[in-house]
Order: structure tokens, then sequence, then C-alpha cells
């Protein structure tokens, strides 16, 4: 597949085995930035990295900041090769905002490679080139737009994520296919079953129809000033959730949950009828069996604060994007504060029966 951007054209290929890492290694003007979770459990798959080129991620939210971005680049720099440094990297969503940032910024704009290790990041953000940091307690505050040059999805590295990782990833799965309307319902229901059994042949159609669904938004509108806005169905409530959880419930559960959240919302101004909400609940309930939600999570207050922190706002009312009728999406700048509060207990709620 590949990706026409303002930037260049980039290309998403499937591969069987990480013998292209291998090659890559050989070279002197490639520098590698790896999860370190990943870096042990496939260093037996991996090439011994050359010295002085190689630096190892802890990947969590504390450290996608530009700290972390200045010790890569602080590394690189020391390389003979300058504007001809190729930047490999391999991990998830934290790893591609962290290594985007710095590809996007050293020496203005160097070659990068990226190999997703997550579901979440293959299904969904290896592709649209945002990169962001996040920034004295403000989730994703820097950022910038840089896609790689190419993306390699390895799928063997969704056999050892965590029931709770790989669950994460689908809800971005079904947000996708919840956006395509009547027929991409219709499809997650049937199969959603099968891929939280690890049928990782049907997983792949569904990591490809999502990335080709998404590809439709992101080469119409690559700077998030149109229609891709409506990718960010959910994510409103669902960065809120993340933010007020300290991040214990992750990116596409917390989705899932904004999904619920947004669809009540629906449901009580009349866009949406209480069955059709409930078909999409029922497949979120699968996913989130991994996460034991707190209900001190969900404080109002909190709540809140944390969607008026949020960049997508843009003035005093809350905005938000919602299922409409016939099952398009549309963005409201009008959302109200109890609004939110009785859509967050509903979650409360449901998530407890």
């Amino acid at each position: 597949m590949d990706i026409v951007s303002r930037f260049k054209t980039y290309s998403v290929d499937f591969v069987d085995d990480l013998q292209g890492i291998a090659t890559l290694s050989a070279s002197d003007e490639t520098f590698f930035v790896l999860d370190r979770k990943v870096y042990d459990l496939y260093k037996k798959e991996l090439p011994a990295f050359p010295e002085g080129r190689l630096f190892l991620i802890n990947a969590a939210e504390e450290n996608k900041n530009i700290d972390t971005v200045l010790q890569i680049c602080e590394q690189m720099t020391n390389m003979a090769s300058k504007r001809n440094t190729h930047l490999v990297s391999v991990g998830g969503g934290i790893v591609q905002d962290i290594t985007g940032f710095v590809a996007t910024s050293l020496y203005r704009g160097i070659r990068w490679t990226f190999y997703p290790s997550t579901l979440l990041a293959a299904c969904d953000s290896c592709i649209g080139g945002k990169s962001s940091l996040n920034y004295k307690g403000f989730k994703n505050l820097l950022g910038s737009f840089y896609p790689p040059d190419e993306i390699f999805i390895y799928q063997n590295f969704f056999r050892t994520l965590s029931p709770r990782d790989y669950c994460s990833g689908l809800g971005e799965v079904v947000k996708f296919n919840v956006i395509a309307g009547e027929d991409g319902i219709e499809k997650i229901e049937r199969d959603i079953d099968a891929i939280l059994g690890h049928d990782y042949k049907k997983l792949q159609q569904y990591v490809e129809t999502s990335l080709a669904f998404k590809k439709k938004f992101i080469e119409k509108d690559e700077f998030d000033r149109g229609v891709r806005i409506l990718l960010n169905f959910a994510h409103t409530f669902g960065h809120a959730f993340e933010v007020s959880s300290n991040y214990a419930i992750p990116h596409g559960s917390a989705v899932a949950l904004g999904m619920m959240a947004a669809n009540y919302i629906s449901v009580q101004r009349g866009f949406i009828s209480e069955d059709y909400a409930l078909r999409i609940e029922k497949v979120c309930h699968k996913i989130l069996q991994n996460i034991e939600l707190q209900k001190e999570w969900f404080d109002d207050a909190t709540i809140i604060g944390a969607i008026r922190k949020d960049k997508k706002q843009t003035g005093k009312n809350i905005t938000a994007v919602f299922i409409q009728k016939e099952h398009t999406l549309g963005i409201y700048h009008d959302v109200k504060e109890q609004e939110v509060i009785q859509a967050v207990n509903h979650v409360i709620d449901i998530s407890q029966s």
C-alpha cells in the first residue's frame, strides 16, 4: 500500500521476518531506536547493532517528551553522516511519536523507517504522519507532521503482546468499523470473537482494511483541517479517560470507552437509536475485559478539565464528533458539560453491570 503525502509517497508492507533490520544495520548511516521490551523479546531475531547506534526506550507516557528527543539527537549527531542519516525505529505509538519528532527535526528532516510492534500502531497511527509529545502535563501538546518513508508490519510482534495491549489495539479497529457504518458494524460483530481468539489471518485482514479506510481521509486532509477530524470520533472522551486514569487505561481501550460516551450523547440528541448504540457497546465490552475500571478514574471535574485542555478544543464550548442520522459523522461545537457528565456516568454504569 502506498500513501500519498505532501512530503513524499511512502509505503506500507507486511513482512515475514526481521531480516530487513539486519540488512539496514550494515549501513554506516543507520541509527536504531527500539522499545526496550521488544529488544529483549526479539534479541535472537535482531542483529548485533553497531556500537553507538542503538538507543533503547522504556515506552512509557512519561518518556514521550522533548528530553528523550534531545537525548536521541545528541547521540545521532555523533555519527559521521548528517542529512543522509537513516533513522529506523521499532516499537509502538510512543516510540513512533518520539522518533517521528526526531526525524522531522534533525537536519530539517531525515529518512525514517518504522516497524510498528503493537497492533494499535500497526492498524492506525503508523500512517498519517502525526508525531506528538507531552509537555508540562498536557498530552500531545507539541507535535509535527512527518511520515516515515517506509513502514514494515511484522505480524509476529502481535503474538507477544499482553492481552491488555492486544485488546487496546482492537479499540481503533472497532472504531474504524463503526465509522464505516452498518456494513462495518456487521462485520466486526461477526468477527470480533475470532479476532479475540487470535485468528491472525483474520486479524491481518482487519489491519489492512483499517489502514485502507484511514488512507482515504489522510490523503484528502493530511494536516487535520477538514474531514480527517472525523477520525477523532470517541477521542475527545477517550483522551480524557487516559488522563484521568493516569494512563492506566491504554489508548485503544480509552477509545472504546469514548465510543460508548459519544454514542450516549448521540442517543440523547436523537441522532441514533438506543439499539444501535447498544450493538456497538456489546462489541466494545468484549475488548474491555482486561481492564478493571476504577470509579475514581471517572471524576467529573477531572474529566471536564482534561477535555478542556485537549488541543482539539477551539473555544469555550466543548467540541466532539458524533454519529448522526444515516450513520454519518458530524463535528459539534456545542457540547455541554452536563452532557459529558451524564455520558461518563453512563459509561460507569454499563461497565459495572
